[in-house]
């Protein structure tokens, strides 16, 4: 096959991999290819590269499938550097296009424009694959492969380096068959062993992590026959709809849950990294019968002791674990309900007068909304944990834990979702690394909702301060006339400043169908009754 330019071509693998939206900033070094997109599907203007891998990066979550970021060379790939090691730290499958200069300048140090020193080497180290386009006939091959690569567990981020002047050039493409993914599984003999440690279980639990999307046919029944309670980890929700009354979700470090964790004779933990905010630093006992379940080997006893660790994908060995579930004990099933009840309830009046803007926005979605969330206290404290997901694609998040990606991940939700609404938690602190992306918002109009809890500043850090401080340092910051932004990008504006407004403005935002800027106003509000501080250590402390 014979294509005019570049450009033409990646069209065309986009469309075999079911892209029809890609999000990028146009440059001189990928016009050929922004003009493609632009022309043949959708393409999404965004104000920041970092923006556009965090877009493309939820896109694919959000369908399950992959996303695609284009960016130009030097500075704009070094702009996307930050979000690609999100996309890494998550496993998330996207496709990274970025520009490069000439090939005959390649390398030559000598200043051509948006030159940089080993570029590839960059992405390399924050993408699960990296390569360069060295001519006109390999170009399909590299994005398949990157694709692939990008695509197979665990997953990340595939960077592709595309010289300008072979982005021009006509294009040969002869689609070469990729070697076959190998999928790994546990022998029969390490399944009988776990299963028999497993069919011995009184009191088990199960952890879920990401790696158990997918796999909810396969994981209900085993619950359900086991009577076992459900621990996730954030990335983890939704496996199981967290209305389930054996769900006891992400409050694995909860006084009442560590108790039962204390008091489990087997846990089965199912492609879960122990990530140190879900472990308190690691200081999360779990019962010594541990049968973990990993699609990465590396992960296997990384964190805590494994009795029998299974190298396989979710689906296939918990299956093959399913001959072997056995009841729990009399009043386990229902002791794991009491605590699922105890957990929610606590941090349900925890956080005071937010628990009402909790309620609206579960009462306001349908049940395949989409929650998109930046890393800010309402976010952490219960946004993560107590407003119920109902599916694994539902629950967008920085895994990672870096502030200021929420908007940009929700406008790719959006986007990928359409027929269903998508809101965006973020504080006021996250939002100004992005502010640019409201213009993105506004131009794009996706349903989307961007509830802003406003604090003045960074909320998280200034209560550590306050906590284990004498005075504040960075965390007090000015922040803009919301309402008269707002006006200024052509967004609707709506403001929660009491509890009673929580239900009727949210509900009007998510009716609205386009996107709608809500303020939460924390100083009018008021504040939670415990206020929330990350479950890290500080050193000395």
């Amino acid at each position: 096959m014979r294509y005019d330019n570049g450009g033409d071509l990646l069209v065309a693998v986009l469309r075999e991999l079911g892209v029809d939206t890609v999000f990028g900033i146009v440059s001189v070094h990928n016009l050929p290819l922004v003009e493609a997109v632009d022309r043949e599907l959708r393409f999404v203007p965004v104000r920041h590269e970092a923006s556009a891998v965090n877009a493309a990066d939820a896109y694919g979550r959000t369908r399950g499938s992959i996303g695609c970021a284009l960016t130009s060379t030097g500075t704009g790939a070094g702009n996307a550097a930050g979000s690609l090691i999100e996309s890494l730290s998550a496993g998330s499958s996207v496709l990274h296009v970025t520009g490069q200069v000439e090939s005959e300048f390649l390398g030559s140090g000598r200043g051509f424009i948006h030159e940089t020193k080993d570029q590839l080497g960059m992405l390399a180290a924050v993408s699960a694959y990296a390569a360069s386009v060295p001519d006109a006939e390999q170009a399909g091959r590299i994005l398949r492969e990157a694709a692939q690569a990008a695509l197979a567990a665990p997953g990340g981020p595939a960077s592709v380096e595309w010289p300008i002047d072979l982005q021009y050039a006509a294009q040969t493409d002869a689609p070469a068959e990729l070697p076959a993914r190998v999928r790994p599984a546990p022998t029969a003999g390490e399944l009988a062993a776990a299963g028999t440690l497993l069919a011995s279980a009184r009191r088990p639990l199960i952890w879920a992590g990401g790696g158990a999307a997918g796999a909810r046919d396969q994981l209900t029944p085993l619950l359900e026959a086991t009577g076992a309670g459900l621990l996730t980890s954030n990335s983890g929700r939704g496996t199981v709809p967290e209305d389930h009354e054996q769900v006891i979700g992400n409050f694995a470090t909860a006084p009442a849950v560590r108790a039962l964790l204390a008091d489990a004779d087997v846990l089965v933990t199912i492609g879960t990294h122990f990530r140190s905010n879900e472990t308190a630093d690691y200081t999360l006992g779990l019962p010594t019968a541990h049968i973990q379940i990993d699609v990465d080997a590396a992960a296997l006893g990384r964190v805590y002791p494994v009795t029998h660790p299974l190298h396989g994908e979710a689906t296939t060995t918990l299956a093959g674990l399913a001959g072997y579930a056995r009841p729990a004990e009399d009043g386990w099933r229902e002791r794991v309900a009491s605590v699922r009840s105890e957990v929610r309830q606590a941090l349900h009046t925890s956080i005071g007068p937010q628990a009402a803007i909790c309620d609206a926005i579960r009462a306001a979605l349908p049940r395949e909304a989409v929650v998109a969330r930046d890393v800010t206290i309402a976010s952490s404290s219960w946004g993560n944990r107590l407003l119920e997901m109902y599916g694994t694609r539902d629950n967008v998040f920085p895994r990672g834990g870096g502030i200021g990606q929420g908007l940009g991940m929700g406008i790719g939700a959006a986007l990928a979702r359409p027929d269903a609404p998508t809101v965006v938690m973020a504080g006021d602190g996250g939002l100004a690394v992005h502010l640019g992306e409201l213009l993105t918002l506004a131009q794009e109009r996706p349903r989307l909702t961007l509830i802003v809890f406003n604090d003045g500043g960074y909320g998280v850090l200034r209560n550590m301060q306050d906590r284990y401080g004498e005075r504040r340092s960075g965390v007090d910051l000015t922040t803009p006339d919301f309402e008269l932004l707002a006006r200024a990008c052509g967004l609707p504006y709506l403001r929660i400043a009491a509890e009673e407004h929580a239900d009727p403005v949210i509900r009007q935002a998510v009716a609205s169908h386009g996107p709608t800027l809500v303020e939460v106003d924390l100083t009018a509000l008021g504040p939670m009754k415990t206020p929330f501080t990350p479950p890290v250590r500080i050193p000395g402390q």
